[in-house]
C-alpha cells in the first residue's frame, strides 16, 4: 500500500460533557471520505490522544475502524513516551484493523539518538504493522536526526516519516540519502509543498479536517510536477494554514470544525477555547479565504 496523498490528523469531537462525541466522529470519517481524502489518522496530537484514557484511545481507533470500512487506510496514532506502553497500544491497533502506526517521537524524557533507535526497533520487531515514525522535536523536545532515521529505515516495517522538525534541509538531506521505499511526509501544513518538491509525498494534515478536498488537490497536483498551479493553491489557502496554529493545536481547527457545524467547542484541559479576539479573527480568516 502506497502512502501518498494526504492523510487527516483527526480531530477527536467531544460532548458537552466531556465524553467522546461517537456520532459526530463518525460524520467526520464519512465527510473526509467522501471528499477523497487519502487516508485517516486517528488519536494523533491533533485528535487529542494526551487527554484520552486507554479505554478511549482504543474506542476511537475502533469506531474509525468501523466507520471507514476499509475505504482508505487507517494510520493509527499508537506512540508513546513509554516503550511498554507504545507496543501495548500498536497491538491493540493492530488488532481493531489499522493498516498503519504511528509512532512519535517519545516526549519529555528526551532520549538519546541510540535510545530513539532501540525505542522505535523495539516497537518494529515486536508488532508486525508497518510504522511511520512522527518527528517534532517542538513536542518532544529532541530531534531525530537523520542518522538514526536512516538506520530506522532498514528495517522492513518502518516505512515513512511525518516530518514535523520545521527544517527544510534536515527534509533535503533525507530525501537525497533515504531507501527509495521509504515515504516522507510533511507533518506541517504550512511546509507540506515545499516537502513535496524536495522528494515528499503528502501531508498529514490537520487543516483537511475542514478543506479536505482542497488539501487534496494541491497535493495531487504538486506530485504531478505542476508546481505553478500548486503554488498558487498554496497561497490561497496559506491564510488558513497560517492561523491553524495562532493557539495551540487542535484547539483552532476544532474551533472552524465547530462554526462548519461539524462539532461542538470542547476540549479537555489543559486544552481550553481560544479567547474571543482569536475566533473572531479565526473566523473572519475562514471567511476572507472562502472555507465558511
Amino acid at each position: 500500500m502506497k502512502l501518498e496523498g494526504v492523510f487527516t490528523a483527526l480531530v477527536t469531537p467531544f460532548n458537552k460533557d466531556g465524553s467522546v462525541d461517537e456520532q459526530n466522529l463518525r460524520n467526520l470519517v464519512d465527510f473526509q471520505i467522501e471528499k477523497g481524502i487519502s487516508g485517516l489518522v486517528p488519536v494523533g496530537t491533533t485528535g487529542e490522544s494526551p487527554t484520552l484514557d486507554h479505554e478511549e484511545h482504543d474506542k476511537v481507533i475502533r469506531t474509525v475502524i468501523e466507520q471507514t470500512a476499509k475505504r482508505v487506510p487507517i494510520i493509527a496514532g499508537t506512540g508513546s513516551n513509554s516503550t511498554s506502553e507504545a507496543i501495548q497500544l500498536t497491538k491493540h491497533a493492530k488488532e481493531a484493523g489499522a493498516d498503519y502506526s504511528l509512532q512519535v517521537a517519545p516526549y519529555y524524557n528526551k532520549p538519546s539518538q541510540e535510545g530513539f533507535y532501540r525505542h522505535f526497533m523495539a516497537v518494529a520487531e515486536t508488532v508486525d504493522m508497518p510504522i511511520v515514525v512522527y518527528n517534532i522535536p517542538g513536542r518532544s523536545g529532541k530531534n531525530i536526526e537523520n542518522s538514526t532515521m536512516l538506520r530506522l529505515a532498514a528495517h522492513p516495517n518502518i516505512v515513512a516519516v511525518k516530518e514535523a522538525s520545521g527544517s527544510i534541509p534536515q527534509v533535503m538531506d533525507l530525501a537525497h540519502k533515504k531507501p527509495e521505499d521509504f515515504t516522507i511526509l510533511s507533518g506541517d501544513d504550512n511546509l507540506g509543498l515545499p516537502m513535496i518538491a524536495c522528494g515528499g509525498r503528502g501531508i498529514i494534515s490537520v487543516a483537511s479536517n475542514i478543506i479536505p478536498a482542497e488539501m487534496e488537490e494541491l497535493v495531487r497536483t504538486a506530485n504531478a510536477g505542476n508546481f505553478e498551479r500548486a503554488r498558487e493553491l498554496h497561497y490561497q489557502l496559506f491564510p488558513f494554514l497560517k492561523a491553524l496554529f495562532m493557539d495551540t493545536n487542535p484547539v483552532p481547527v476544532k474551533y472552524g470544525c465547530f462554526l462548519k457545524g461539524m462539532m461542538k467547542d470542547v476540549y479537555r484541559l489543559p486544552l481550553c477555547e481560544m479567547t474571543d479576539e482569536n475566533k473572531k479573527a479565526f473566523e473572519e480568516i475562514m471567511k476572507s479565504t472562502g472555507i465558511l
